[in-house]
């Protein structure tokens, strides 16, 4: 059976929890022919790329899905690229705050996610949750490990599909921040589990409307 790491985050700025950690420990260990292995990975540049590396190295899997959490968003926001930047505007966990450094001094500038996006997205949007294409990850560590995991693949040769997943809050997190988008868990869960069963039968990338103007 085909193996999907999927990577979720710990807590970070001032937050008790994260939700991506929260759907990491909630995913059932089989969905559609994909066994899914699980990898909590630090708020910390460099750091959390040798966590990957090293639990790719250990168990081979064909798919690496990296969730974030995006505390503002409404949507789930499937990212389609990341850049080789890290210009964080808080600390990450190990206080590390790198402004406009390279991720890798021998990298491409960007790195597109060879996930099947859009069809991710049209899954999940025909479950009825708001979901969207997004363009940017930022430029703290969500997208230091979006770029890195496929700086790894390329670098490697590693016959491995990757991307990244941004979350919005769960209602729970937001209690007491006033007008703060949230997604229920459950909605967020169900968008996950639907975009590894995407995966799991390899449809083809649609093509179909996801882009923005601005």
């Amino acid at each position: 059976m085909k193996k999907i790491l999927v990577t979720g985050f710990e807590p970070f700025g001032g937050d008790e929890t994260n939700v991506s950690e929260q759907v990491l420990n909630s995913l059932p260990e089989i969905i559609g022919n994909l066994k899914v292995e699980k990898l909590l990975i630090p708020v910390v540049r460099n750091k959390s790329l040798r966590k990957i590396e090293e639990k790719v190295l250990e168990i081979n899997p064909s798919f690496i899905l990296s969730l974030g959490q995006a505390g503002g968003s409404k949507t789930i926001s499937i990212e389609r690229i990341g850049i080789n930047i890290d210009d964080f505007r808080i600390k990450d966990n190990d206080g590390n705050q790198p402004i406009d450094e390279l991720i890798f001094e021998d990298g491409e500038n960007a790195y597109f996610s060879n996930l099947p996006i859009k069809t991710m997205y049209n899954e999940i949007e025909k479950e009825g949750i708001d979901v969207k294409i997004s363009n940017t990850a930022g430029t703290y560590v969500c997208n230091h490990v979006l770029y890195g995991v496929r700086y790894m693949v390329e670098k490697n040769k590693w016959n491995i599909k990757s991307g990244f997943i941004h979350l919005p809050y769960t209602k729970e997190q937001v209690e007491g921040k006033e007008n703060m988008p949230f997604m229920m868990f459950d909605q967020t869960l169900k968008a996950i589990i639907k975009a590894i069963e995407t995966l799991s039968v390899e449809k083809v990338e649609k093509k179909i409307v996801g882009g923005e103007i601005y």
